[in-house]
């Protein structure tokens, strides 16, 4: 069996808190409600009477899922294959969706994809610039276990 990848995993971790983010400020836009309503009301402005945080929300999970499926315009780009890029602006994508009340799941996602993409960049994972591919190894084989290929190897 082969090693984890872990930006994939994560990828597609982050991909389900997006859609749910989507889906969240969408529902949002009808039944508008603050997460901390029950401690304060000073929050309230921000979802009615116009819809300031679920616009944000909106927004950020369309951007999130361009980002991680890619989009065309955006595969291959220093922007898509930036992990560091990504540990910086999941946690604002996190602190929209835990303030909107419909949106708390897909911050707990995002969080714990954020952990997984750490866990990715500390191992010295790359996003490879073709999307959903493997990274390539520099050995110089074809990947094909050949006797003339283990035979070159052995030769000084």
């Amino acid at each position: 069996m082969g090693r984890l990848i872990k930006n994939h995993w994560a990828r597609l971790v982050v991909l389900s808190a997006a859609a749910y983010q989507v889906l969240a400020a969408l529902e949002g836009f009808f039944w508008p409600k603050i997460f901390w309503d029950f401690l304060t009301r000073d929050f309230d402005a921000a979802v009615q009477p116009a819809p300031i945080l679920q616009s944000v929300n909106l927004a950020l999970g369309l951007l999130m899922l361009a980002w991680e499926w890619p989009l065309a315009f955006l595969a291959g780009s220093s922007f898509h294959r930036s992990l560091e890029l990504r540990l910086a602006l999941i946690p604002l994508a996190v602190l929209a969706a835990i303030l909107q009340y419909q949106a708390t799941n897909a911050a707990i996602y995002y969080v714990v994809g954020m952990v997984i993409y750490f866990m990715a960049y500390s191992e010295g994972e790359m996003i490879c610039a073709k999307p959903w591919t493997l990274p390539q190894r520099g050995n110089g084989f074809d990947g094909k276990a050949t006797s003339s290929n283990h035979a070159r190897a052995a030769q000084p």
